[in-house]
């Protein structure tokens, strides 16, 4: 009987207004995590693998969820961001380290996506790609600095829906079903080493240092934005209510991200490799080579989805760089506060966004800072994972609600399976 009305229990927290009253940090998390870079990503795997690499969607499904729902009950236990444990308990050194990883990595990536979104609307309508760049970066950046937190992210959220764009463009081609399911529960496994830097960029894109940075800061924005909110080694009271709604939250919006990936490779695959157009390197590319085998509409809808995905990504870039840097350095931070409150966090935030268009001028190439984005994040998520890890287990900074069981497993699995693809990548590239 207690078993029954536990699972009632759970099921209720799954229907209506209580499930969007549940998602806050992690869909937005999630849907950000199918930025331009992630795109042109799993555009290029459909197109070069076909279905054959899709089952690596399937596998990073419970990795990428529990390493989310880890960097959330940091934030939530402990009222602190990720960089600020690691500030408050570990060598200086180490926070140095990640710190500037994450923040060269997000602003490469943070470049790469404005370029794509300029480019979708350069395909869309023509025009200057790089005034368009100018212009979303001033978009991103003025948007995350001078609206309020709470109507900032409710954009967040209505912006997720842009995502659905890709889930309509899997609707109008014709994917050979039979095909595709095999793909997605039969792993294939090839010594090319094409293969796993693809496999490697695609963990890097999906299961992304920002975005465990990003997702425990809004923890911490949360408590701070709603009064009878406290860190949960403060108030252990509130626990029980606040991990289960981090879980739903967690697992809705990564099931969302992956879908939304599973869509495009699905996509990509039926036609593009069916075609035999295999080099794909942008999310531009995609869609103006899907033009003429899926036709106009598929076109449209999937270079708008590259700029609503972008709107949504780039201040999550920037606003985790931010945290992690002003978190570093023991700064004022949080979106809630007004610009003059938190002068070097909003500082930092149009920094970072200035350095995506930067880059974007600069002689690097934007085809390849798409792809190669995606692939530093998977190197530098390693040991940024680690970190969590053991920021997580620890008692003494956790207390009663140090991670245990199977998430603690999932955990570390997820970080193990990191290390192995990214050592997977540097050692077939070293024998060839």
């Amino acid at each position: 009987m207690q078993h029954k009305k536990h699972a009632s229990g759970w099921l209720g927290q799954l229907t209506g207004s209580r499930v969007f009253k549940a998602l806050g940090p992690g869909l937005i998390t999630g849907a950000a995590d199918d930025d331009p870079s992630g795109i042109a990503t799993y555009s290029q795997a459909g197109a070069q693998f076909g279905f054959a690499i899709t089952w690596t969607l399937l596998f990073t499904y419970p990795l990428m969820a529990a390493i989310q729902e880890i960097s959330a009950r940091i934030g939530r236990t402990t009222g602190c961001g990720v960089a600020a444990n690691l500030r408050q308990h570990y060598p200086k050194w180490i926070l140095q380290l990640i710190v500037f990883s994450v923040v060269i990595a997000n602003a490469i990536n943070i470049g790469a996506d404005l370029g794509a979104m300029a480019d979708a609307v350069t395909l869309l309508v023509g025009g200057p790609a790089l005034i368009y760049v100018i212009l979303f970066g001033i978009v991103c950046a003025g948007l995350e600095v001078f609206i309020p937190y709470a109507r900032y992210v409710s954009v967040l959220r209505w912006l997720t829906f842009a995502l659905f764009a890709y889930f309509g463009t899997v609707l109008v081609v014709k994917v050979p079903w039979s095909e595709a399911i095999k793909g997605f529960f039969i792993p294939t496994l090839s010594p090319d080493p094409e293969f796993w830097t693809v496999v490697v960029a695609i963990f890097g894109t999906t299961i992304s240092p920002y975005l465990f940075i990003w997702q425990a800061s809004q923890e911490v924005e949360e408590i701070d934005n709603v009064a009878e909110r406290k860190p949960l080694i403060q108030s252990a009271r509130q626990g029980k209510s606040a991990l289960r709604r981090i879980r739903i939250d967690t697992f809705i919006g990564m099931a969302f991200s992956n879908l939304v990936a599973l869509a495009i490779m699905f996509t990509t695959a039926a036609t593009l490799n069916a075609a035999g157009t295999t080099d794909i390197q942008t999310s531009s590319q995609a869609a103006e080579a899907l033009k003429p085998i899926a036709g106009p509409f598929a076109f449209t809808i999937f270079s708008l989805g590259v700029i609503g995905t972008g709107l949504l990504a780039v201040p999550v870039l920037a606003g985790s760089a931010a945290y992690a840097i002003c978190e570093a350095r023991k700064w004022p931070i949080g979106l809630a506060r007004q610009p003059l409150e938190a002068k070097a966090f909003y500082t930092t935030i149009v920094i970072a966004t200035l350095s995506g268009v930067a880059i974007t001028f600069s002689p690097l190439d934007p085809i390849k800072a798409l792809f190669w984005s995606a692939v530093i994040n998977g190197i530098v998520a390693v040991p940024v994972m680690a970190m969590m890890m053991f920021i997580g287990a620890n008692q003494k900074i956790m207390k009663d609600f140090a991670i245990a069981g199977p998430l603690k497993y999932i955990g570390w699995v997820a970080t193990a399976v990191m290390a192995a693809a990214s050592l997977g990548m540097i050692v077939t590239s070293a024998i060839t």
